[in-house]
């Protein structure tokens, strides 16, 4: 797996996206497959700066990315607050628009997108998110 740091900051997506993107094509992903790999990142990625982070300047993300056969698995590290993703329930997207929460599609998107999604706390008060996904 190949890692990088990253300064977290909205900036930084393009960078982001870029940088799993290369490693999904080289690993065979459709190009469907590739974008979809590159929002599931990319949401992630807001979510730490916006959230774990609040927007704060100075903090890094740590990216691993890498392929293991046919499955790419991409590792989002940070030291914000922990958050776990698998508490958050699915939104109701027949409700309303009017009546929906606020949140929570950056989320879903993600378990859509990809095959899993693993929260997990890390070492010295890491957060720690893997998501995986498989060719098809």
């Amino acid at each position: 797996m190949k890692t990088v740091q990253f300064a977290a900051r909205f900036e930084n997506l393009d960078e982001i996206r870029e940088f799993v993107g290369k490693i999904a094509r080289k690993g065979g992903f459709s190009d469907k497959d590739v974008y979809n790999i590159q929002l599931a990142a990319d949401e992630a990625a807001s979510n730490i700066i916006e959230h774990a982070y609040h927007n704060l300047p100075g903090k890094v993300l740590e990216l691993s990315c890498g392929m293991q056969g046919d499955v790419i698995t991409i590792v989002l590290t940070d030291q914000g607050e922990s958050f776990d993703p698998s508490e958050v329930p699915a939104p109701d997207l027949k409700a309303d628009l009017s009546d929906r929460k606020i949140g929570g599609l950056g989320i879903f998107l993600m378990r859509k997108l990809m095959d899993e999604v693993d929260y997990r706390p890390g070492p010295n008060k890491s957060n720690v998110l893997t998501m995986t996904k498989r060719k098809r």
